[in-house]
């Protein structure tokens, strides 16, 4: 199980470097209050050791974010480029090698 102090630190470096993109603007997500949500899920990930680009997408898939005061409802997954992922995956790849 991880520690409070292992989540913020990969809730940091998700927060600073993953973000969504509306009208290409980048809402990095520790600005939209989304990075601890998206650490503690992927950290499950990381001690599982299923660390995958598709378990990475279902991840994001399962984190719904509302819009324009909860009118609409969409996934993390459809706001964050596919280039964006890619870095996700890479960014939590090179967190697993350090644990």
């Amino acid at each position: 199980m991880a520690s409070t102090k292992e989540i913020e630190t990969l809730a940091a470096q998700i927060g600073e470097n993953i973000y969504i993109d509306v009208a290409k603007w980048h809402l990095y997500l520790a600005d939209a209050h989304l990075h601890t949500t998206v650490a503690e899920r992927a950290y499950s990930l990381l001690e599982e050791n299923s660390l995958s680009e598709s378990t990475v997408s279902d991840l994001l898939k399962d984190i719904s974010v509302k819009l324009g005061g909860g009118k609409k409802e969409l996934s993390l997954s459809d706001l964050i480029p596919a280039s964006n992922q890619r870095d996700l995956l890479e960014l939590l790849e090179n967190y697993q090698q350090e644990m």
